[in-house]
């Protein structure tokens, strides 16, 4: 996919605070992209700067191979949705949604065929006439996202924009921007904190630690293959047990724990005999057997507490002094505390991290 986007070397200080240091990252035409991390971590001074809200300390941010560094904001041709929403309280959400357009000089009548449009679009056609007092917050979101898309933006920004929301609703609205990206074929740049949005929403995630990219990738890539011990534990729940490569032979290495076990995994290039590692297992990976399993991996282990979480149970286990989470479906059955169990996963289940 050809670059539409691109951040070429971005650096940015706040007085002596570098909170984003030499970034690469190109995002294609038509993808949507989030930039997922922890408060701090950069990703929104990244969004504030393509939007033209900050600048660059260094680096250069070129769109559709243009460098815009000094282009002013309403000349990038970008629509922005905040988690505040930010719509004029003073005016119906038909006018919220028309203002980007007069402010463009729009003919009029082809802002009503596009307000109208708009609407429609996200299901909000019968509440033009309604003040944003009288909305729902979801409703609101619907409003502040129908105006940054009526002037037809080349690309929306989108910083937290469900973070205001109640669980269901913000569930409901992921669904909703996935499916209006799918018909539109939006380029979208989605700032969030949450893991599991990002991995609902978007074609690639580009996960933040301190004002770098740890790793980017799709959402499959970075669940199952994180790249670092960050990126392991802050998507999703995972499983890590340090040990020493014994061997690498055809794609496998043999790796023993320090309690003198030994498991196998699945490894690309870079793994090393002799070289300490640590191996991520996630808890769904695991199952839980009576009888020990000779064909994958297998560790003896006793339940130390069994949690009802209602689609699952959560299973902690002691293996050794390697404690271990197992999340099993909810027919697995109780598992007593004390109860003496293996805990057997396949090594395609598992990721080598370079410790």
């Amino acid at each position: 996919m050809a670059e539409f986007i691109r951040f070429d070397r971005i650096t940015k200080y706040f007085g002596h605070l570098c909170v984003v240091e030499n970034l690469d990252l190109g995002i294609g035409k038509g993808e949507f992209v989030s930039l997922l991390g922890p408060s701090g971590s950069g990703k929104t001074t990244l969004l504030m700067m393509l939007a033209g809200f900050e600048k660059p300390t260094s680096g250069s941010l070129l769109l559709d191979g243009v460098e815009i560094n000094e282009v002013p904001t309403h000349r990038r041709d970008m629509g922005v949705v905040f988690q505040s929403y930010a719509l004029f309280p003073h005016m119906t959400v038909g006018q919220n949604i028309a203002f980007p357009l007069e402010m463009r000089g729009t003919p009029r009548a082809e802002i009503a065929t596009r307000v109208a449009r708009a609407l429609d679009m996200v299901q909000l056609s019968a509440l033009r006439d309604r003040w944003p007092a009288q909305l729902s917050g979801g409703q609101q979101q619907r409003v502040a996202l129908a105006r940054a898309l009526v002037f037809e933006p080349r690309v929306v920004l989108m910083d937290e924009p469900l973070g205001a929301l109640d669980k269901q609703l913000r569930e409901q609205m992921q669904l909703d921007i996935r499916a209006l990206h799918h018909r539109l074929g939006l380029t979208i740049v989605f700032v969030t904190h949450d893991q599991s949005e990002a991995l609902t929403m978007s074609d690639r995630i580009a996960v933040f630690n301190k004002g770098r990219i740890e790793q980017i990738g799709t959402p499959k890539e970075v669940y199952d293959e994180p790249a670092t011990r960050f990126v392991a534990e802050f998507i999703g729940e995972t499983n890590l047990m340090e040990g020493t490569v014994e061997a690498v032979e055809g794609g496998e290495a043999r790796i023993r724990l320090p309690s003198g076990g030994h498991i196998v995994s699945a490894v690309g290039g870079g793994v090393a005999v002799g070289g300490n590692v640590l191996v991520s297992v996630r808890p769904e990976r695991i199952d839980l057997t009576e009888e020990r399993n000779e064909a994958g991996n297998c560790l003896e282990a006793e339940v130390a507490d069994c949690v009802y979480q209602g689609d699952h149970l959560r299973v902690q286990l002691q293996a050794g002094s390697q404690t271990l989470i197992a999340k099993l479906g909810r027919r697995a059955g109780e598992h007593p505390a004390g109860r003496r169990l293996h805990a057997a996963f396949s090594p395609r289940d598992c990721t080598v991290i370079a410790s």
